[in-house]
Order: C-alpha cells, then structure tokens, then sequence
C-alpha cells in the first residue's frame, strides 16, 4: 500500500518508479527526474548508503573550525576547471555494489586537495580507506574518514578497472557496475541484487608491478576539519580544494538527471556522502556542485547539482575536510 509523505511525496516499496518520477515532475521544475530501472523498488536503493548522518548514534566528525580567509567569494565556482591539472577532481568514481560512499567521498577529496597542493595527478585508494581504516564497518557504512588519514594515512590505488596497470598500491576489488539501468552497458556489468561482502584488508600493495610498499606510499593529511555556513564552505572549498559532504537521500533522489536538485519530501532512505566540488546558480536557483560515486552513467554524467542555501537535505551539516601539504611525509 503507498503511502503519502507530510510534503505530499508518495512513498512505500510499492510504489511505481514511473509513478514517483511523475509525482517528482509535477512537484517543481528546477530539476528534471528519470526512472532508475537498476531498482525494482526504494529499498534496494538503501545498498548504495551509508553515510552517519548528525543525530546518528555511530556519527562522528572532526571538530568545526572557524573559516575566514577575508576573502570575496565569486557567483560560481568549479574546481574541476579551476585546477585542470588536478583531472581527479573530475574523474568519477564507482563503489560498486558496496555502501562505501563513505569512504569514496572521503577519499576523492583527499586526492582532489593531495593534487591541488602538490601538481601531483595521483589517484588515492577507496578499497585502503573502506575497508583498513576505523572511519566505518566498510560496506555497512561509516563517518568521514579525514581523521584517519591525519593519524594513519592512506595508500595509492584506483578503481576495479586500474587492477592489473602497476600504477597504484591499492585498487579498488570491488567490480563497477550498472546503477539505475537495469541492464548491463557496454561499459559496466549489472550490479548484484545486494552488497557485496566486505573485503578484508590487505595492509599489502596488491599490484605486484607497483615499485612501493604499504607502509612506504601511505601519506598523511596534515590535519582534519569540519565546515559550516554557507560563506565559510565556499571560501574553503575554492582555497584548499573539493570537500567531503553528506545528506539524507529522499526517495526522489536516486532519479535525478539533470538541473537543480531539490527534495520533494518522503521518508529519509539513508545516508550518502559525495565530494563537493563548487557552486554557481542555475535559472536563478543557486546550488552546490556535487560528485557522486555511482559512475559517470548515473545523473549528469555522474555529477548532481544540489540546491544551495537552505541546508537542503542536511547538505552543509556534514560538510568536512583537512589540510595537506605539497611535500606530506611518507609515513
């Protein structure tokens, strides 16, 4: 039986993609909903989560620190053209089957600032911060893992489809998939009806070509961070690079496709964390410039823009990064 959010959202497993797509069009037109054929209903969406949210019991984030560079922030912004050497900060992720989200906005933005700091174009390794770090439980979820990084470090490594290059230490085990298609492309395979199980961690290079090891190519954040207000996010982010942020996922989210994105009500399905990498305004709507790591086949070519502002969906309470420096010490 569906059932009707307070904003008067329909919610409930039972409930048609095409019929939600449609309340979601009718609803506003900033922004512009398909239907995810990957999902047969809400809940399937919930393995692709993961992110502590504020008021969860397991959450927890590095202290808020007061940001003021004394500096005029522009109408927009965008790091991925700001810093074109840096092609990471672009570079769209896949977490596969696997509620890492946690984990790949943690690690996409430390690569993202590790580039901006240094020149150095390195990818960094998601499989080292999801499953070696103490951040979260892996694909059951977990926090930023920007106080990790500080403490421990992290290895190099790219996706499931660097294995094999000898380029990184660490590279993603988990295979990219189809999200939101329902079938296979010619790029990705169909993503399994449930997570996969955690990998263990290796705490060894995993590429037998890679010329380092474990312990030598971990490098460490120089400090950890988190930001709040709309003002002191912008003159961060356009200083020391793109930034970890988390919200809740309403039920229309998962069908974004393109414009500016705001919810339409419903019942919160979970947590999810992506990288924040700039902001401008849209038709006269203002909004965040987000990376998700659902492949570049999901959204706008794997990015979404998200309404700015308004806190919406809790967007600017989750908002975190560090410091690093051009010359990190190995650890």
């Amino acid at each position: 039986m569906m059932k009707i959010g307070s904003v008067g959202f329909i919610v409930g497993a039972s409930a048609s993609w095409e019929v939600l797509v449609d309340e979601a069009n009718s609803k506003q037109n900033s922004w512009t909903a398909a239907a995810p054929a990957k999902f047969k209903d809400l809940d399937d969406v919930k393995n692709y989560l993961g992110a502590h949210l504020p008021g969860d019991a397991e959450y927890d984030e590095p202290p808020v620190m007061n940001i003021d560079y004394n500096m005029t922030v522009p109408d927009d912004f965008d790091a991925t053209t700001h810093w074109p050497q840096c092609t990471v900060i672009g570079w769209v992720r896949d977490q596969s089957a696997c509620g890492c989200c946690w984990a790949f906005a943690s690690t996409s933005s430390f690569e993202d600032r590790m580039c901006i700091a240094s020149g150095k174009d390195v990818k960094f390794s998601a499989q080292d911060t999801c499953f070696c770090s103490n951040a979260g439980n892996g694909c059951n979820g977990g926090n930023t893992a920007w106080s990790w990084m500080r403490s421990s470090g992290v290895v190099t490594g790219g996706d499931y489809k660097d294995i094999g290059d000898g380029k990184t230490c660490y590279p993603f085990s988990l295979p990219t998939c189809a999200h939101h298609m329902g079938h296979a492309t010619k790029s990705y395979t169909e993503c399994p009806a449930n997570n996969y199980p955690s990998p263990r961690c290796a705490r060894k290079c995993t590429e037998s070509g890679y010329p380092g090891s474990y312990s030598s190519d971990k490098v460490r954040a120089d400090s950890s961070y988190s930001v709040r207000g709309e003002n002191q996010i912008k003159q961060e982010l356009m200083t020391n690079g793109p930034m970890y942020a988390s919200f809740s996922v309403k039920p229309d989210f998962p069908m974004y496709k393109s414009g500016v994105y705001h919810s339409s009500g419903g019942r919160t399905l979970g947590g999810h964390a992506v990288t924040m990498v700039g902001w401008g305004t849209l038709d006269g709507t203002p909004y965040w410039k987000i990376k998700n790591s659902w492949n570049e086949e999901w959204g706008d070519k794997g990015f979404v823009l998200f309404r700015r502002g308004n806190n919406e969906c809790g967007i600017e309470s989750g908002v975190c990064a560090g410091k690093v420096s051009p010359h990190s010490t190995l650890v």
